[in-house]
C-alpha cells in the first residue's frame, strides 16, 4: 500500500496556488501549503491551520521564525538606512565584517547575497589565489569538489554537479573541476597536480540526504591540502551557523579551513546574506572591478547579519542544537524497522531513509503535512528532518508521533 496525495486544496489555498502556477516559474514543486504568518517552530497557512515547521528553509531559519532580537536589529535599521551600494561606505559593514571575521578567526570578509553567489565568489577568489599566489598559468587551474555534492544552481555550480535534473539543458558548462567520491581523501589526493587550487566540499552534505563523512577524513583532508598547498574551502552554508551542535560543522572535526561559505541562517531569516571568510592572504587578492554586489553588504544586511553573529557568540543555540539533536535522532532511529530503513546526521539537522515501498520521499511529505508537520523530500525516498533550532523536545516528541502514524498507515 502507498501513501496516496489526498491533500484537498480549496479556497484561499487554491486561490494563492493557482496565481504562483500561472505566474510563477515553474523551477519548484512545493507542498500544497501557503504561508501567511510564521512564529518560532510553527507556520500558519492563509486558511489558519498550524504546521510545525521541521524544514527550517533549509536551514536559513536557525534561530526561528521571527526572532525577537533580529526582528527589532531589521526594524531599527529600516528606520534608518537600507542600501547605498558599495560604492560609499555605510556604519554598518565594517562592524559586521569584523564580526564574523573574529567569529570564523579570519581576517577579511566578502559579503554577498545569496549562498550560490558565496560559492560562486569563493571560486573566483581560488582561482586568483591560484594566479596571482600559486603561480598556476592563466586558464589552467583545477579545482576538486565531491561526487553528489550540492553548491547552488549556477551555470559553473552545475557545472560539477552530479544531478541530471540540475544540468538537463543548461550546457555548455564551466570546465575546471574535477569530481571525486566524498569521503574519499585518497582520491583526493590522486586528483590533484601543480595546477589545483582548492578542494571544495560540504562538511555534511546536505542535498544529497544528510550524509556524514568519516571521521577522518575532514582532518586528513586538510593536511593533504596543506601539504599540497591547495585551498580548503569549506561550503557551510546549511551545516554551520549552530545547525549540528557546533557554530560550524568542521568544528566537530577540530578542522579550520582557509575558506569558510557562509549563508542562509546568516541573514537570520529575514534577508538574504552569504559571505566568504579567509585570511588576508587569500581575500586580498581581490582588488576593486575584479568581482562586486551592488546588494552584498547592504547597511540593513549587514546590521542583521551582525546580530546573528551577536546570537552565535553567546552559544545558546549551538547547545539547544546539540542536546535536542539527541533526542530528535534517537525518536527517529526508534522507528528504523516500522516503516524506516534509516538515520543519518548530527544535531537538529536528520536524513531518514523510508521503505519506498511505503512510498516516495514526496507522498509521505503530503501525508506530513495533513498531519501538520512540514518536511522535504530529496533522493526519492529520503527526508530532511531540519527544524528551526528553537524547537522544543515536546514539539520534537509530536514530531516523531505523526510521522509514525503517518508509516503505520502506508504499512
Amino acid at each position: 500500500m502507498t501513501v496516496a496525495d489526498t491533500h484537498t486544496i480549496a479556497g484561499a489555498t487554491a486561490d494563492a496556488i493557482a496565481l504562483d502556477n500561472t505566474y510563477a516559474a515553474h523551477n519548484y514543486s512545493p507542498l500544497p501549503v501557503v504561508a501567511s504568518h510564521a512564529r518560532g517552530a510553527w507556520i500558519t497557512d492563509v486558511e489558519g491551520r498550524r504546521y510545525l515547521d521541521c524544514l527550517a528553509a533549509y536551514s536559513a531559519v536557525n534561530f526561528g521564525h521571527h526572532n525577537d532580537e533580529i526582528v527589532a536589529t531589521a526594524h531599527r535599521q529600516l528606520d534608518a538606512v537600507t542600501l547605498v551600494s558599495r560604492a560609499f561606505h555605510s556604519d554598518r559593514l565594517g562592524p559586521f565584517c569584523a564580526a564574523l571575521a573574529g567569529l570564523c578567526g579570519k581576517d577579511m570578509v566578502l559579503p554577498m547575497n545569496s549562498g550560490a553567489e558565496a560559492v560562486e565568489s569563493g571560486l573566483k577568489v581560488a582561482r586568483k589565489w591560484g594566479a596571482d599566489v600559486k603561480g598556476v598559468p592563466a586558464g589552467m587551474a583545477n579545482i576538486i569538489v565531491a561526487d553528489n555534492n550540492f553548491h547552488g544552481r549556477t551555470i559553473s555550480i552545475v557545472s560539477f554537479s552530479s544531478d541530471t535534473t540540475a544540468r538537463g539543458g543548461f550546457g555548455p558548462f564551466t570546465p575546471g573541476f574535477r569530481s571525486v567520491p566524498f569521503g574519499d581523501v585518497d582520491a583526493v589526493a590522486a586528483a590533484i597536480d601543480e595546477n589545483t587550487v582548492a578542494v571544495l566540499i560540504e562538511p555534511i552534505q546536505g542535498e544529497a540526504g544528510i550524509i556524514v563523512p568519516p571521521d577522518d577524513y575532514l582532518p586528513r583532508l586538510r593536511q593533504v591540502c596543506t601539504q599540497r598547498n591547495v585551498l580548503l574551502i569549506a561550503d557551510e552554508i546549511q551545516s554551520g551557523l549552530a545547525r549540528i551542535g557546533h557554530t560550524f560543522a568542521c568544528d566537530h572535526w577540530g578542522v579550520v579551513p582557509d575558506v569558510y561559505l557562509l549563508g542562509k541562517a546568516l541573514g537570520g531569516g529575514v534577508v538574504p546574506l552569504s559571505a566568504v571568510v579567509a585570511d588576508r592572504d587569500i581575500l586580498g587578492v581581490l582588488h576593486p572591478g575584479e568581482h562586486g554586489s551592488t546588494f552584498g553588504g547592504n547597511p540593513l544586511a549587514a546590521a542583521i547579519g551582525s546580530t546573528v553573529v551577536g546570537i552565535l557568540r553567546r552559544g545558546e543555540f549551538q547547545s539547544r542544537s546539540a542536546e535536542l539533536g539527541l533526542h530528535l535522532h534517537a525518536r527517529l532511529r526508534s522507528l528504523i524497522g516500522r516503516g524506516v530503513l534509516a538515520v543519518r546526521g548530527m544535531g537538529l539537522w536528520a536524513g531518514v531513509d523510508i521503505d519506498p515501498r511505503l512510498g516516495t520521499g514526496k507522498q509521505l511529505s503530503l501525508a506530513l503535512a495533513e498531519r501538520g508537520v512540514l518536511v522535504k523530500d530529496t533522493h526519492g525516498s529520503t527526508l530532511r528532518f531540519a527544524p528551526p533550532l528553537v524547537i522544543t523536545s515536546d514539539e520534537i516528541d509530536w514530531a516523531v508521533e505523526q510521522f509514525a502514524c503517518v508509516l503505520a498507515a502506508a504499512g
